[in-house]
């Protein structure tokens, strides 16, 4: 992990190895916390963030999903994330959001605890490496099940619910695949370890649906909005185990991930990545870098230089 300089934490900006929290937090022990993955892009305009308001209200949504209520504003948090990006002299970057229960109270009922707030940025490649993004990659159907809408909230970017995805990331990697493909309980196909999950067949997108278990992917929502203005069928539906095999092409997407083919899954050869990825994969590209005028919306523009004086 390649570090900066700053981490704004409950609204002080912090040098990073000063950012500490107590052993005895809350979120530390059981999972009680919710965040984000962003990015920031270099473009014409300066750094840019991909729809960092989206993100940051979905921040909240989840934090209010598991009943805690964020003592920040969006629009405060955004203002920080700026400055922060702005402190570090980054002109792209990842963005991790964290809000958790800190220390106070112990015990599975602690509302007395407080919501500690993070913001931190840093420098990271592509998640699943350019040469994926590139030529595509090797998955594995996971062993371990999604986590049913019955026991948590997948809807939630909640921390401790990423133990699921851990076991599955680290089954795939175990056996020498590059990324897991999670079911959910009912066989359906449900999402990858951190990504959704898209696949085409005689030319329709198909990808799961909220009922299968899914996180309401940010880019996901981004590349069924492309598809749909390129012209490609989208739907949404329950997908059995067996069209991955049977897919002319898969991919999938997340914002840490951005656009990943999918070239072989479970042994079964998908084949190079096909035209209607790449087609989708290079919008996508075009609308992150500021090079799509359609999607300029998307892009939160952090305005240079920065407001503190030293």
């Amino acid at each position: 992990m390649e570090k900066s300089e700053w981490i704004w934490m409950n609204g002080e900006y912090v040098p990073w190895d000063n950012a500490n929290v107590h052993v005895l937090s809350h979120g530390l022990h059981y999972g009680t916390g919710v965040f984000e993955g962003i990015r920031a892009y270099e473009t014409d305009r300066g750094t840019a963030i991909f729809r960092h308001r989206e993100h940051l209200e979905r921040l909240v949504r989840s934090a209010q999903l598991y009943y805690m209520e964020l003592p920040y504003s969006v629009d405060g948090m955004r203002e920080a994330t700026h400055e922060l990006i702005r402190r570090n002299g980054l002109k792209s970057c990842y963005i991790r959001p964290l809000a958790f229960r800190g220390y106070g109270e112990m015990g599975l009922f602690a509302q007395s605890a407080p919501i500690d707030v993070i913001v931190a940025v840093w420098p990271w490649g592509a998640y699943l490496g350019e040469e994926g993004k590139r030529s595509g990659i090797r998955c594995k159907v996971s062993s371990w099940r999604g986590i049913s809408g019955d026991s948590l909230i997948p809807h939630a970017k909640a921390s401790g619910q990423y133990l699921n995805s851990i076991l599955a990331k680290t089954e795939s990697a175990n056996a020498g695949y590059d990324e897991a493909i999670l079911l959910d309980v009912q066989g359906n196909v449900s999402e990858g370890s951190g990504e959704n999950v898209f696949i085409v067949r005689d030319g329709v997108l198909s990808t799961p649906g909220h009922t299968n278990s899914i996180l309401d992917g940010i880019t996901r929502r981004s590349v069924i909005q492309i598809a749909g203005d390129l012209g490609y069928p989208v739907e949404e539906r329950d997908i059995a185990r067996a069209e991955l095999f049977l897919a002319d092409e898969v991919f999938l997407t997340g914002t840490a991930a951005e656009l990943v083919p999918v070239r072989e899954v479970d042994d079964h050869p998908i084949g190079e990545p096909g035209e209607i990825t790449r087609v989708i994969q290079a919008k996508l590209e075009d609308a992150l870098h500021r090079r799509a005028p359609e999607y300029l919306e998307w892009l939160d523009v952090v305005e240079q230089p920065s407001k503190v004086t030293s």
